[in-house]
């Protein structure tokens, strides 16, 4: 069966109206929560064959973040899906107005390689919940955690109402060109713009960016440097709300570093390729990538490789300027240059003068400071003396704006994104006010009344 086929086929399923009782949408989220836990051993295998990713990473960032998207979209679907009342106006007295959800139809959703389960799975979960039919394709560049998806897709779901389709780069430009109500995209910027020109139809983009940290001079150092070391090196770095570059005060910059390399000895060992929780870049393409961007500047810690174990250390590098490449491409890997200020203002200007960032860090104490940051700047999220954390929270949603991407989901803002808000205004028959028909003479000055 070709691609056309499977799509008419969904389609066809679709509009059998079977995909919108909320009991059927329930039942299908059962069923696939049923499935990944069968299959959690195979899941953190796959994501070690993948990435090298310890039990712990893969569970915190891939499954046990899922099977909590999961529970909460079970407990809260009924309310999220019920009709919501709002107010009618005045001068449409007689009428009564609600909003409805109800699901776009055939949603694609083309998840990306550094996060192949999660990036898969919780987009997944909004569609089905909004009573979609659903088309996944995964990146071929996680080929373990794509087989063992699929297995799960096959067990937990009709392939007419959800099926996982793997495909090359030339064989998803063919995809992207059939017809869908809705395509929800998480990778790089460059594809990303693809998708947008194919999509004649709503679309999420959840790309990427330069998320940048602002470490302050009244910002606690020991703690700063603790969780940018977690936030930055989680996933060898090959995370898209990562920091991909630091602006440290001049004040303590130099301890700033001092702080980093301990951090890294602390959490990864000594010799870090034998850390059991130190992933590994996801192939050769993106190591080469990487070791272009080792050769600048100072390296303050790291710098370590091996390109047969695609490892490159934990490494922060100093001498860092605006103009140097690594400040023109978003890192992807770990590699943390640091550079600094002495105002706010000029690392403020700095941020404007770029892309929107998909995150932005900052690590200080002074209310008045924080303020002036979030006012001032633009950016998907932030997180105020932490990094990376503001995804955890199922109650914040996730997005970029601008150059970062388009849309939002997580917790009930999934729900919202695979669905269509329809507007609905019911008005009675009992009476028929004639303000609103011609002829008009006379009756401007009353309408006037009522529509202030």
């Amino acid at each position: 069966m070709n691609i056309s086929d499977h799509i008419n086929a969904q389609r066809a399923y679709f509009n059998s109206q079977i995909t919108k009782p909320i009991s059927f949408r329930k039942a299908a989220l059962i069923q696939l929560k049923k499935a990944i836990e069968k299959y959690e051993p195979d899941i953190e295998k796959a994501l070690w064959d993948d990435l090298k990713k310890s039990k712990f990473e893969s569970y915190i960032t891939e499954t046990g973040f899922v099977l909590t998207e999961l529970n909460r979209t079970l407990k809260k679907l009924k309310n999220w899906s019920s009709p919501k009342r709002v107010k009618t106006p005045l001068f449409l007295f007689g009428s009564k107005s609600h909003i409805q959800y109800e699901p776009y139809g055939i949603s694609l959703i083309l998840s990306p390689w550094n996060y192949p389960f999660q990036l898969l799975f919780a987009p997944l979960i909004g569609a089905v919940a909004a009573g979609n039919c659903v088309i996944l394709k995964p990146s071929p560049a996680s080929p373990h955690t794509t087989a063992v998806s699929k297995k799960i897709i096959k067990e937990a779901f009709d392939p007419r109402h959800v099926i996982l389709i793997e495909a090359n780069s030339r064989e998803t430009d063919l995809l992207l060109q059939q017809r869908y109500d809705y395509i929800f995209y998480t990778g790089g910027v460059e594809y990303g713009k693809r998708v947008m020109e194919a999509a004649s139809k709503p679309v999420t983009l959840e790309l990427g960016g330069k998320s940048p940290c602002i470490i302050d001079k009244d910002a606690n150092i020991d703690i700063a440097a603790r969780r940018i070391v977690w936030g930055k090196f989680l996933n060898c770095g090959q995370t898209c709300v990562a920091p991909d570059y630091i602006f440290a005060h001049q004040d303590i910059k130099d301890e700033l570093i001092l702080k980093l390399k301990e951090e890294i000895i602390r959490q990864y060992g000594k010799d870090p390729q034998k850390s059991p929780d130190y992933p590994r870049i996801i192939h050769s393409g993106r190591f080469y990538n990487l070791m272009l961007l080792l050769k600048q500047g100072k390296i303050e810690a790291g710098g370590k490789y091996d390109e047969k174990d695609l490892y490159i250390a934990p490494t922060v590098i100093s001498g860092i300027t605006p103009e140097n490449r690594i400040m023109n491409e978003e890192i992807f890997g770990p590699i943390l240059p640091v550079m600094t200020f002495n105002e706010r203002e000029t690392v403020i200007d700095y941020i404007n003068s770029q892309e929107k960032p998909l995150a932005l860090y900052y690590f200080g104490k002074n209310k008045k400071n924080i303020r002036e940051i979030l006012e001032k700047t633009s950016s998907g999220g932030v997180c105020i003396n932490d990094v990376v954390t503001h995804l955890a929270n199922p109650d914040l949603p996730f997005g970029g704006v601008g150059h970062s991407g388009i849309g939002r989901y997580h917790g009930i803002d999934s729900f919202y994104t695979f669905s269509h808000t329809k507007s609905v205004l019911s008005t009675t028959t009992h009476i028929n006010p004639g303000i609103k028909f011609a002829p008009y003479a006379g009756k401007l000055s009353i309408l006037k009344r009522f529509m202030k």
